[in-house]
């Protein structure tokens, strides 16, 4: 439960090593004394950003076990971290990037992808909502992006995954409307993270630290969605109707 003043003192990551993950429950917590929960399926992963979290000076930082692939066991782990503690935030950033030419000419490597960004985290994301309707509060953070706002030819396998979540989200914070507890999109352009090092980067590019702004604000305002930089706003408002033939030949 957030404090008197407001301030959120509870957070659970999915996807507990992202940079993106990691800098927002920075940005949050600051240096007060709450909780921090990093779920992720890689132990070594976890522990280092736990580790830069409490030197940063976070207050309790636990890490669990979760997979996005493994939808049969996202009840038992929503039932597990929620029976502990209320979370007054859950930002979903799990997720893979992807090699956009392999996954074209083998298909099991685009419906890994397609798995892990749209499939997965629409389970959990479902299992998350849950909880957070039966405890009447808190906000789930979905990392959607503006890849999947105007699907592109260059990252089409990456971008379907994330148009998909992007509606589910919207869809699902609907649904939450007069529980306590709702959704809230995240559509961030290239950021410079673990996941994008060594591509080249987009226009308008960013860091973890300014989404994990963007994402501080976005909750005190109560904003159903968030674009990082704020630009991208009107840029993807433009590009939504650009016709088809001449899209393809912009360099997106």
């Amino acid at each position: 439960m957030r404090d008197a003043l407001g301030a959120v003192q509870s957070v659970l990551v999915l996807g507990g090593s992202s940079d993106i993950g990691v800098a927002t429950a920075r940005r949050l917590l600051g240096s007060r004394a709450g909780t921090v929960v990093l779920a992720g399926r890689r132990p070594e992963a976890l522990d280092a950003a736990a580790d830069a979290l409490r030197r940063s000076g976070a207050g309790e930082v636990e890490t669990v076990a979760f997979d996005a692939d493994d939808t049969t066991g996202h009840g038992a782990f929503a039932e597990r971290v929620f029976g502990v503690r209320d979370f007054d935030v859950v930002v979903l950033a799990a997720g893979v990037l992807g090699d956009q030419e392999t996954a074209e000419h083998d298909p099991e490597v685009a419906v890994e992808v397609l798995r892990t960004n749209f499939l997965g985290c629409a389970s959990i994301a479902l299992h998350v909502a849950q909880r957070l309707r039966a405890q009447g509060h808190g906000t789930l953070v979905v990392l959607s992006s503006v890849a999947g706002e105007r699907v592109r030819r260059s990252n089409f396998v990456y971008g379907a995954g994330k148009a998909g979540l992007d509606g589910f989200a919207l869809g699902l914070g609907d649904s939450l409307v007069g529980s306590g507890a709702r959704v809230m999109v995240v559509r961030p352009g290239f950021v410079h993270t673990k996941m994008t090092a060594g591509r080249p980067p987009g226009p308008l590019a960013t860091t973890a630290e300014a989404v994990a702004e963007a994402i501080s604000d976005g909750l005190r305002r109560d904003r159903e969605i968030v674009w990082v930089p704020g630009v991208l706003r009107v840029v993807m408002a433009v590009l939504r109707h650009v016709p088809r033939p001449l899209f393809r030949r912009l360099p997106v």
